[in-house]
């Protein structure tokens, strides 16, 4: 097989390309390199290396019966310009050459052509997806539709936390001022209370006070111009018992001795260890004992008042000194505390 230079290398080149002035007619040459006369042909077998195909590997069909293959690919390539030492050769088929049209490219600046839109539409590519809302708002560019859409609602979303946070504060500080009103309220109550508190306890020791100076009219100390010497319970030898029984007022002797409260005189006279003894028995039924008299100025059944003279002050019995024995018996024959009862009717020996 020829080589492709040869293959492609047109026997017969015009004046006019060549520049030669001869006048003489070469004879008809093919573009393949036979003469017209020889009915030869010889196939032209395309290489990789000579032809890069755009589209998959091009094939050319064998001559069949010394006829010229008929294929689209050798009409595809029918026509070849090659440029020989002397110029610019042309290759004739004899058939008219294959006219080769390039479609028009849209604007480079746009991904889509006017021809691309829908027949009868008049709508641009960017008022695509508008809305009538869109429309209404001044929105002509679906972009700017879009980001006006997204921009609106992110406001919506952040008015939404900030109404939430603002809730929330509000209800933290409803929630705060009722706690400092119902510690207020506490407090204000606590206040009212403790001064009602006080109120009835000043009260009460007022009217305390009041009972206590109206028993004052009614019960009296037993004599004056004494002095405390012995308490009710106290220990000692010097008792039989081995514990004081009652209430000592040291005086001198002949200090006169009076009757706490009105009542009856039981008993009158000696009695042992207590020396001359008088007992008066008030309306309850309470025994008061005057002991170690040096006389004793009343009988008994006698009814005494308040602040009667009953007796004198004396040393007789179990004594170490002249001083008046009190001592106080409740209606069951039980001793009690002389000092507490005094104080009970007002009295402060």
């Amino acid at each position: 097989m020829a080589s492709n230079r040869s293959a492609l290398t047109p026997s017969f080149v015009p004046d006019e390309l060549t520049g030669e002035s001869s006048g003489e007619k070469k004879p008809d040459t093919f573009a393949y390199g036979a003469r017209k006369d020889e009915e030869t042909w010889e196939v032209w077998n395309p290489s990789a290396e000579t032809v890069l195909p755009v589209r998959g590997r091009h094939r050319v069909a064998k001559q069949r019966g010394g006829g010229l293959a008929r294929s689209s690919t050798v009409l595809g390539v029918g026509v070849i310009a090659a440029v020989g030492a002397g110029g610019m050769a042309s290759a004739q088929t004899g058939k008219p050459p294959v006219s080769i049209s390039i479609p028009d490219l849209p604007n480079v600046g746009s991904p889509f052509s006017d021809d691309d839109a829908p027949e009868g539409s008049s709508t641009p590519i960017t008022a695509v997806g508008l809305t009538t809302a869109d429309a209404e708002q001044g929105n002509s560019d679906a972009g700017e539709a879009l980001r006006a859409r997204i921009m609106l609602q992110a406001e919506q979303q952040q008015d939404q936390v900030d109404r939430e946070a603002q809730e929330a504060a509000e209800a933290a500080a409803a929630k705060k001022a009722a706690t400092l009103a119902a510690k207020e309220r506490d407090a204000a109550e606590a206040k009212v209370a403790a001064a009602k508190k006080k109120a009835d306890q000043e009260a009460k020791e007022k009217a305390e006070a009041a009972r206590l100076a109206e028993l004052a009219k009614q019960f009296t100390l037993p004599t004056s111009s004494y002095t405390i010497t012995s308490t009710f319970g106290q220990s000692g030898a010097l008792w039989s018992s081995g514990q004081h029984t009652g209430l000592d007022f040291a005086a001198p002797t002949g200090t006169p001795i009076k009757a706490v409260h009105s009542g009856t005189i039981k008993e009158a006279g000696w009695n042992g260890s207590y020396g001359y003894r008088t007992v008066l028995e008030l309306d309850d039924g309470t025994e008061i004992w005057y002991a170690h008299q040096s006389s004793i100025g009343v009988s008994v059944g006698q009814k005494v008042n308040t602040g009667d003279i009953i007796g004198r002050v004396g040393a007789t019995g179990n004594v170490t000194g002249a001083h008046l024995h009190l001592e106080v018996h409740t209606s069951g024959g039980d001793g009690i505390d002389p000092m507490a009862w005094l104080r009970g009717k007002g009295l402060t020996p």
